[in-house]
């Protein structure tokens, strides 16, 4: 089962099930699926019998899913009422074969020009080596980072827009874990989702100190939240468009069979803070990944649209490439 979350005509914010890729199906009394999933686990079921018991059946039809697209209706699958109660929030170096280029970006190399083997490099071995234990072992811990609060969250179809400081603007497709945190501290996966950690990798390119840094930009997914468990092989494309026609495009693979880590250990090196396990908070996870268009050369630009898929996850998520916003001049803090 898929979930969207949406706005209605007159700005009613709504939960819907994926009928189709053109219909949806509404969740009766439902604003949002974070309450669908404190409710289901107040109730001791899960969010999909939760969900089945309140749309509407087949044939009494649906809402039209096409033109919430085209309007621009659609919101986050997952969202907190307060933006700074929800983190965003991700692992990195987790992709066999996500290391490379990384360590080309941080070291300078070359295939033909190999270096001393970087952090970066270190680290995703580290990764390789013990990031899958079994019989309830806990992993190495992969790299972490954090995007920022609810407020970095772009809905579907809107624009991602970088800072005026800025010096690049590149997709990342990735898988986006989707919790929330109950009263008695639980946390709960709600589901998956497509994600673009959009990332400035020119920044990081100039020094891999600097990924923090890089990261403190908007982000998008959805538009659809999968329930249930992540399938482990999933084949994906990732594309960009420009006046129409692409121009450039490249398959991801993604899912635990091509991962260094389970998704229940990178969950647990996340959780595993306290400060995370708050009850009522809403956390957007992302999983990595190993491909970017940045490493093969290309550079977008204004106005692209980035298109990333994957047929488990329904509709593609798209979102164009907006302009830099916000002034240069310096901060000035105001003393008291």
């Amino acid at each position: 089962m898929r979930l969207v979350q949406f706005f209605s005509e007159n700005g009613d914010e709504g939960v819907a099930v994926v009928r189709s890729s053109t219909s949806l199906n509404v969740v009766s009394g439902a604003t949002c699926i974070r309450d669908l999933a404190r409710e289901a686990y107040d109730s001791d079921c899960s969010l999909e019998e939760l969900v089945r018991g309140r749309y509407g059946r087949e044939e009494q039809g649906g809402i039209d899913y096409e033109r919430i697209v085209v309007e621009k209706r659609l919101r986050p699958p997952l969202d907190h009422p307060d933006p700074a109660h929800c983190h965003v929030t991700g692992t990195g170096l987790t992709h066999l074969g996500s290391a490379a280029a990384r360590d080309r970006m941080h070291s300078g190399s070359s295939d033909e020009q190999p270096v001393a083997m970087t952090d970066s490099m270190k680290l995703f071995q580290w990764g390789v080596e013990g990031g899958k234990l079994a019989d309830g072992r806990v992993s190495v811990q992969p790299e972490w980072f954090y995007k920022g609060s609810g407020h970095c969250i772009v809905a579907p179809e809107l624009a991602l827009n970088s800072p005026a400081f800025a010096l690049d603007g590149g997709e990342e497709a990735e898988i986006v874990g989707l919790y929330v945190v109950a009263d008695d501290g639980r946390v709960l996966r709600v589901g998956f989702a497509l994600g673009n950690e959009f990332s400035d990798h020119v920044v990081e390119r100039q020094n891999y100190l600097y990924l923090a840094h890089s990261k403190l930009r908007t982000c998008a997914f959805g538009p659809e939240l999968l329930l249930g468990e992540l399938p482990g092989d999933i084949r994906g494309q990732v594309r960009v468009v420009r006046d129409g026609r692409e121009v450039w495009c490249e398959q991801f693979l993604t899912g635990e069979d091509n991962m260094s880590y389970t998704i229940a250990q990178l969950e647990h090196h996340h959780f595993k803070y306290a400060d995370f396990r708050i009850p009522g908070q809403v956390h957007c996870h992302f999983f990595g990944t190993a491909t970017l268009s940045y490493s093969s050369g290309f550079r977008s630009e204004p106005g692209d649209v980035f298109e990333i898929s994957a047929p488990p996850f329904g509709r593609a998520l798209r979102n164009p490439l907006g302009s830099q916003q916000g002034g240069d001049q310096p901060v000035r803090v105001h003393p008291l």
